[in-house]
């Protein structure tokens, strides 16, 4: 086959170039998007490349969309080092190089219809579909793609069923003698490997979550903070095991980060080493929006979506027919796929809505999260994370195998799981989902969206009190907000009770929270001393939700009823299916239940244990939703009366549970005041030597507030470090800034420069790009702080641009006053410092430096950093200088990308 006649096109921070046959050439950056505009471009991570450009528009011939369609459920890191290590290619190491790199990776990629390839199944049926879409890539493959002799089996007849198993026994009541768990420790590290005392300790008093429970509603609780390097997934994993195989249940561990459910995957192998025993053995869950819906694809790709959404229907369809489990997010589909194609379509592909018809869809028996689902039923290990262990604790189907031993890692996030998914939020955008979710496509609608009298048309029709209630719900919801709300309520013209509400809403906050200088972002005030229109307009708003609520309860009786009665065509199927459709409608009717509630509070007394507030979310001065808020004062009440006292044991474990403070607020933070029973602590300090490896510098001459001298700091700091930084922010205002003054600077340095709220890439795929290059730096805010894993040379200098302050909010301001005022604003920080230290110092032989660029770094919080480490407060010369004798001695770096670090002897 002949070679494509495209030009390569690749841009960076360093500069552009295009390389065609007779060689590569620097171009400004108005040829270059002259040259895309007027012939196709072969280029990697169009997004990317678009954003550097300033052309948003840029297409072309993406070689990651070429990747994904030809090794679907495979990952990549989206770089050329990640692209060379795929295709087998050697790196470029100049950014020059890269354009020249990118022809010879297409001609790599394209030779693979032509050799043994274990993804061709299903290939020549999805060219042509693309083909007819226009997607760029089509015409090459075509050509170099044989038409199978037999045809390809479509998706939805090759993917397996899930098979139905009678319903588990309860677990046994055993108990693990003393030492059994510290034996299965042995088996699980290799009898040949050095004895770690902490983690044999942490095993044993780990196993006291596995013990009989001897009342109700007291679990045998147990908090265990095991310092970095611990070992404490194996730790917990010995008596877990123990107990699973022993009682013949399920041990659900739950964690915070899509990263750590990977990693405790990947550490199971230990457990069942065989592939289709683990495979058994243990299941990843998560929520349901997380898994491709099949009716959704299948909707998709007969025309339900247009244009690129299309093109990605047809790539992630490739996708489904090899993945292992049909996670969309966080498994084996590639982060950065979606990515590609900005807004079209990724979201529409999942259950976001709760419209699932369960056994009523025609791939019910394909189902992915069905299949993970049973699987769980059967397992002895469930990975799951903590927002799905309170929605399965609240609302699940599964209450008949509803766990009864838990462990909580990540348990110092349990605050923050809780108070997400246990508070009311009465919006625009939260009632505009209902309606929708009842009423289904209205005039204009597309898709595959169904109401609810669809869904249960057939039920309904068996029972005349249930398909009078369904009308009901259908008549009463349209008084709920519907499409252009926003721009009506702005305009001074709502529709119906509502809108009237979230218009009274908008007025009184505005006139409250907005100050002079206002930066545009959201606004919110107290849901206190209420003015007379939002009173006057509440009590209508109140009576069209009342008239909601009653029949969706009227609905949930009348299927109950139906299950009950177990008429002639009720069979296995259309049980599950009633069974999923009064979970869902329960769910809904709990919601404006909730939402009734919070109206009752205007105008009305204050209750002690929520905290109230009126909000205008937007974004840079845009708007995009209003409402009325609750949350829990103590959002642990809830999960320890939901998840902790129905279960027999919980394990509650983190590196930094105390979060530097003491273990009273360690035991507020995750529920134990609300039991009965006392939890049991225990503390495993690390082994790691922090004091040799490690040192925190207080910069004191970077004045607050400086944006250049805080570019300046940042750009000095990571070329003393040769890269490798991690530089963590409190506002993304000011990280776009530094990231704006900096990375063509750094980039001249031979140090590429990752920015989330920058990059059109997804946050895990950056974490994955940093960790491929030592010589990378990548800032972030939050997220990165408590969910980056990178072990090694490629994270060495953590630099902080601030104290991590709570944001002051009408929430934060009511739990500060609760729980001791400064005090508390002092555990937060001390927490949150601790975790951003924590990323520094992953292994035994990791060396770093933590930066704090603010001069006003109070000294009590200097307790959140490990004992021992050395705290020294510095001007920025200094920090630079010390940066750079700490780190740049362990680095023989090669300038340029593709860069590898080699630990001095």
């Amino acid at each position: 086959m002949t070679p494509l006649p495209h030009p390569a096109l690749h841009a960076s921070h360093a500069g552009i170039w295009v390389a065609t046959a007779d060689g590569t050439r620097s171009v400004s950056r108005g040829e270059a998007i002259r040259i895309a505009a007027d012939t196709p471009v072969i280029l990697l991570n169009a997004a990317l490349v678009g954003q550097r450009l300033g052309y948003a528009e840029l297409s072309g011939l993406d070689l990651l969309e070429l990747f994904a369609f030809l090794h679907p459920a495979r990952f990549a890191v989206p770089t050329p080092k990640g692209l060379a290590r795929a295709t087998g290619l050697t790196p470029p190491t100049r950014d020059a190089d890269v354009a020249a790199f990118l022809l010879e990776a297409t001609a790599a990629l394209l030779a693979v219809p032509g050799g043994d390839w274990p993804e061709r199944e299903g290939a020549w049926t999805a060219a042509q579909s693309l083909m007819r879409l226009r997607w760029p890539w089509a015409p090459a493959l075509a050509d170099r793609l044989a038409k199978p002799e037999t045809n390809e089996r479509w998706l939805f007849t090759r993917l397996p069923e899930w098979e139905e198993n009678a319903p588990r026994p309860a677990p046994r009541t055993i108990t693990i003698p003393p030492g059994d768990a510290e034996a299965r420790l042995v088996d699980l590290t290799g009898h040949g490997a050095e004895e770690r005392v902490g983690q044999r300790a942490y095993a044993a008093a780990a196993t006291a979550a596995f013990a009989p429970r001897t009342s109700r509603d007291a679990p045998n609780l147990v908090l265990a903070e095991a310092g970095t390097g611990i070992g404490k997934t194996l730790g917990y994993l010995a008596p877990a095991s123990l107990w699973a195989e022993r009682a013949g249940g399920a041990v659900w561990i739950s964690t915070y980060t899509k990263a750590l459910q990977r990693q405790l995957a990947h550490e199971t192998t230990r457990l069942f080493p065989d592939a289709v025993v683990r495979k058994q053995k243990v299941v990843t869950r998560k929520g349901r929006e997380n898994y491709l819906c099949l009716l959704n694809l299948e909707d998709a790709l007969q025309g339900g979506f247009a244009g690129r959404a299309a093109i990605l229907a047809h790539l992630v369809a490739r996708w489904a027919a090899y993945s292992a489990d049909g996670d969309m997010v966080g498994g084996d589909l590639p982060g950065w796929l979606p990515t590609l194609f900005r807004r079209n379509g990724p979201t529409a592909l999942t259950d976001r809505r709760g419209e699932c018809v369960y056994a009523g869809c025609p791939h019910y028996r394909t189902c992915f999260i069905e299949r993970a689902a049973r699987a769980s039923a059967e397992a002895d290990v469930v990975i799951a994370n903590h927002a799905l262990v309170m929605v399965n604790a609240a609302r699940g189907r599964e209450l008949a195998t509803r766990p009864t031993r838990y462990v909580f890692d990540e348990g110092h996030h349990l605050f923050d799981a809780a108070d997400s998914m246990f508070a009311t939020a009465l919006t625009g955008q939260e009632t505009i989902e209902l309606r929708r979710w009842i009423l289904g496509p209205e005039a204009g609608g597309r898709g595959r969206r169904r109401g609810l009298a669809a869904r249960l048309l057939d039920v309904a029709s068996y029972d005349e009190a249930g398909a009078r209630a369904i009308q009901d719900a259908v008549d009463a919801a349209r008084a709920l907000a519907s499409d252009g709300w926003l721009a009506r309520l702005a305009e001074g013209q709502p529709f119906g009770a509502i809108e009237t509400l979230l218009a009274a809403v908008r007025g009184l906050t505005y006139a409250r929270a907005e100050q002079p200088g206002d930066a545009g972002y959201g606004l919110e005030t107290e849901l206190a001393e209420p003015t007379p229109e939002l009173i006057d307009a509440a009590a209508p708003a109140a009576a069209a939700l009342d008239a909601l609520v009653r029949p969706l309860v009227t609905l949930g009786r009348r299927l109950e009823a139906v299950l009950a009665e177990a008429p002639d065509w009720l069979d296995s199927a259309a049980r599950a299916r009633v069974e999923g459709a009064i979970a869902s409608v329960g769910w809904r009717a709990d919601t404006v239940a909730a939402w009734l509630s919070l109206l009752a509070r205007v105008g009305g007394p204050v209750s002690p244990d929520f905290v109230d507030w009126l909000a205008v979310d937007r974004i840079e001065g845009r708007e995009y939703d209003i409402g009325l808020h609750r949350h829990w004062l103590d959002p642990t009440r809830p999960f320890a009366e939901i998840v902790l006292k129905p279960a027999h044991g919980a394990l509650v474990t983190s590196a930094t549970l105390t979060g530097g403070g003491d273990w009273d607020s360690a035991e507020a933070r995750v529920g134990a005041p609300h039991l009965a029973r006392a939890a049991a602590r225990f503390e495993a300090v690390s082994p790691f030597d922090y004091a040799t490896n490690a040192e925190v510098l207080v910069v004191t001459d970077v004045k607050r507030g400086d944006l250049a001298a805080l570019a300046n700091a940042y750009a000095r700091l990571i070329v003393a470090a040769g890269g490798g930084t991690l530089g963590l922010f409190t506002a993304i205002r000011r990280l776009r800034g530094v990231h704006g003054r900096i990375a063509d600077r750094l980039a001249r340095e031979g140090l590429p420069l990752h920015a989330q709220h920058v990059d059109p890439i997804d946050t895990g795929t950056l974490v994955d790009i940093f960790r491929d290059d030592p010589a990378a730096s990548l800032l972030g805010t939050d997220a990165l702080r408590d969910g980056v894993d990178v072990p090694g040379s490629s994270l060495r200098l953590v630099v902080m641009e601030g104290v991590p302050w709570p944001k002051p909010s009408v929430l934060h301001a009511a739990r500060r006053l609760a729980g001791g005022g400064s005090a508390y604003d002092d555990r937060i920080v001390r927490a949150r410092l601790a975790q951003a230290f924590g990323r520094l110092i992953r292994r035994a032989d990791d060396k770093g430096a933590f930066v704090m660029l603010s001069a006003a770094m109070p000294s009590r919080l200097l307790t959140a950093f490990p004992p021992g480490v050395v705290v020294s407060r510095v001007t920025l010369d200094e920090a630079v200088a010390r940066v750079g004798q700490r780190l740049v001695g362990r680095l023989s770096l090669t300038p340029g990308i593709g860069q590898e670090a080699q630990l001095d002897a």
